[in-house]
């Protein structure tokens, strides 16, 4: 006997847009449990991790704490605390910007580097895991849909 689908169990007849709901989370958390399983062997919390490969992506130019929490994948409500414990991990270094006292500009240093290069196969390991089975025509479509769903970002 298979088990029900998780809008099936759930009781939702009528609405397609819940039992997507429902299935994007399903798969959102099964691809998340992977990936953080392997940040957190490492030490690091999904949003430090989010963090470090925000800042590598900015290259030297750094990003203040503000411009960080724009970008990342999931929202923390306290970025400016996760950044200090990535700065005393020597992961990032943070500096008080030249033009305003009251911002920091955050850059990630060669340890936090380091530690991304590490990761990388094993990230992209567990990403294959969760939909490397889907076949590359189908995952870019997926990709494409989902790039419609997603709101625009407030200005």
């Amino acid at each position: 006997m298979t088990a029900p689908t998780p809008a099936v169990a759930m009781a939702i007849r009528d609405s397609l847009e819940e039992e997507v709901l429902i299935a994007l989370v399903r798969v959102a958390s099964q691809a998340a449990e992977r990936s953080n399983a392997v940040t957190a062997a490492a030490g690091l919390s999904p949003s430090q991790y989010n963090v470090l490969r925000i800042l590598q992506a900015a290259g030297q130019k750094g990003l203040s704490c503000t411009e960080v929490g724009a970008r990342m994948v999931t929202r923390d409500s306290d970025l400016t605390r996760l950044m200090a414990g990535l700065a005393r991990q020597g992961r990032v270094a943070r500096r008080r910007d030249a033009n305003d006292r009251r911002k920091s500009v955050n850059r990630i240093t060669a340890s936090g580097r380091a530690l991304l290069s590490r990761l990388d196969g094993e990230v992209a390991e567990a990403a294959r895991q969760t939909f490397g089975h889907i076949g590359r025509d189908r995952l870019t479509a997926l990709l494409k849909l989902l790039g419609v769903v997603t709101p625009p970002e407030p200005s």
